[in-house]
């Protein structure tokens, strides 16, 4: 889906510099200290309206989130979330995911979580699916040891090539999960696109996999 151009978004961002981060990569190994805490650090790649991680950042108070989301246009969304509630432990970075390691430093991450990733069907577009291999050495370079990846889609070919990148790479499925809320999680936060595939009857896949 397309999102409506804002022509406000770009000066709104600028606006709201103590969610929005301006200058990431100067975070770059000491993101604790933006949120001022040593709190652990989780990361939303494709962020989209904020309605997942703020549900994260209200059951999980004492963990720091953050939000990356690279069109302008959804962004704002989810800032007018944090600027009507004023969490304490979210922050955005409005940028591509091509360059998390630019980002974060070496084992500063706890979690990721990739919600309803763009799929890119075509196999000539593997290589900008977000769990392709590439993006994996991403990930394994910016989480802690043991430190997790949780994947949400109501794609299921981007499942079953995520399954098989996740193994190909020597990572440890924990979870795989073929009917989310027929498996009845109580603390899943859904996101703007899960409440609507689910209203549809489309069932929701997610995995957790870890690197060995």
């Amino acid at each position: 889906m397309r999102a409506r151009y804002k022509p406000w978004a770009d000066d709104y961002l600028k606006e709201n510099n103590n969610i929005v981060v301006p200058n990431p990569s100067d975070y770059k190994g000491d993101w604790q200290a933006k949120f001022t805490n040593h709190a652990p650090i989780h990361l939303e790649i494709g962020t989209g309206k904020g309605q997942f991680i703020m549900g994260m950042a209200q059951q999980f108070p004492n963990v720091n989130f953050i939000g990356i989301e690279v069109v302008q246009s959804i962004l704002v969304s989810a800032v007018q979330k944090v600027v009507e509630e004023q969490p304490d432990n979210v922050c955005f970075i409005s940028d591509d995911a091509d360059n998390v390691t630019d980002i974060f430093g070496e084992n500063e991450v706890d979690k990721i979580y990739l919600n309803f990733s763009d799929p890119w069907p075509k196999n000539k577009h593997a290589k900008r699916r977000l769990t392709y291999k590439t993006f994996l050495e991403q990930y394994q370079s910016i989480l802690k040891p043991g430190g997790e990846i949780v994947l949400k889609t109501d794609n299921m070919h981007l499942f079953e090539y995520s399954l098989v990148s996740f193994s190909q790479f020597g990572m440890e499925l924990e979870e795989v999960v073929l009917d989310l809320h027929e498996f009845n999680d109580p603390t899943n936060i859904m996101t703007e696109y899960e409440e609507k595939f689910s209203a549809k009857g489309q069932p929701i896949y997610r995995c957790r996999a870890t690197f060995v």
